[in-house]
Parts: structure tokens; sequence; C-alpha cells
């Protein structure tokens, strides 16, 4: 199955994530397919940035999309 999900880059106490699509059988921060967008929860103010066109096309062909990205999903729409 494939999964839309964050990986976890940076140093130690101050990471960012990438919202990747990757098979669900690959650990966290191992083999992707496609890298969808960005996040930075140590920035101020707090970046998101997601390509809402690649995510749509990736859901509509059957990937699953953990809880945390559908909470950055979320937060983004309300930005903008």
């Amino acid at each position: 199955m494939v999964k839309i999900r964050l990986t976890r880059h940076g140093a130690k106490k101050r990471p960012y994530y990438r919202v990747v699509v990757a098979d669900s059988r690959c650990p966290r921060d191992g083999k992707f397919i496609e890298q969808v967008g960005k996040y930075n929860p140590c920035s101020t103010p707090k970046l998101i940035e997601l390509d809402t066109e690649k995510i749509d096309e990736w859901v509509a062909n059957g990937a699953q999309v953990s809880d945390a990205v559908s909470r950055l999903m979320k937060q983004a729409k309300e930005s903008a």
C-alpha cells in the first residue's frame, strides 16, 4: 500500500519534515517515491508547503493519507 506521510530530517531537537509518498513497508526515513511537500514547525510562523495537486492525484490513485498529513492539509487550507 502507498501512503502519504512525514519523514523527519534536521538536527537533534531542531526537526523539519518532508511530506512524501512512500510504500508502507519502507521505514519512516527510508526510500520514498516522490516528495510532495515540506513542514517546518521550528520556524516562525510555521512553514507548511504542500503540492495539493500531486497529493490529490496520489489519493485518486489509491494512496492513504496519514493523520499528521491530513491535519497539515487542513491547517494549510485554513491559512490560505
